[in-house]
């Protein structure tokens, strides 16, 4: 074997280090538990959707649940709240995902497809449609990093975004729909 071919070799090694974790890391996704948590309690308290505010960001949050088949949430701000804590209280959560599909801010909408309500996957498994997140105009599926048409380090990157932000999202959701005591 050459000294080149050992240095490649060593290179190629090196450079699969770094990415290896990173894209391992990304596919531990925080919000699996949290979907599948977020639509055992819808089930059980026989609703198809939720919504809730976020204080911290000062947008709204809903959620509509398709048994079986996906869980779609949406994100957004409005120019006046004046309608959606209304909603809320009055528990018109499907309204007020209506609202935030058709009338958020522009650029402020959130949008993601769960397919299989099980939280964002790095990947679909192939047999069927693929996760996917909406955000500041642009899309991304869930595909795998070639047909994003990206590097699988910036690709790893943005899901770990999205989960993330999927996550805090859900945990909204989740403690507007956990029974008050």
């Amino acid at each position: 074997m050459s000294y080149n071919t050992v240095c490649r070799a060593l290179a190629v090694a090196f450079v699969s280090a770094l990415v290896t974790p990173a894209v391992a890391g990304a596919q531990d996704s925080k919000s699996a538990p949290l979907a599948k948590q977020l639509v055992q309690l819808l089930e059980s308290s026989k609703l198809d959707s939720i919504a809730a505010a976020d204080p911290d960001k000062g947008t709204y949050v809903a959620a509509l649940h398709i048994p079986g088949t996906q869980l779609l949430v949406v994100s957004g701000k409005f120019t006046t709240a004046v309608g959606a804590d209304e909603r809320i209280k009055n528990k018109q959560y499907r309204d007020l995902y209506m609202d935030l599909q058709g009338a958020a801010l522009p650029g402020s909408r959130v949008f993601a497809s769960d397919v299989s309500c099980d939280g964002l996957t790095i990947r679909s498994s192939g047999d069927g449609a693929a996760d996917s997140w909406d955000f500041a105009n642009k899309s991304l599926s869930f595909e795998g990093h070639k047909k994003a048409k990206m590097s699988e380090t910036d690709y790893a990157k943005a899901y770990s975004e999205a989960d993330e932000q999927y996550a805090r999202i859900l945990t909204l959701l989740l403690a507007q729909a956990k029974p008050k005591t």
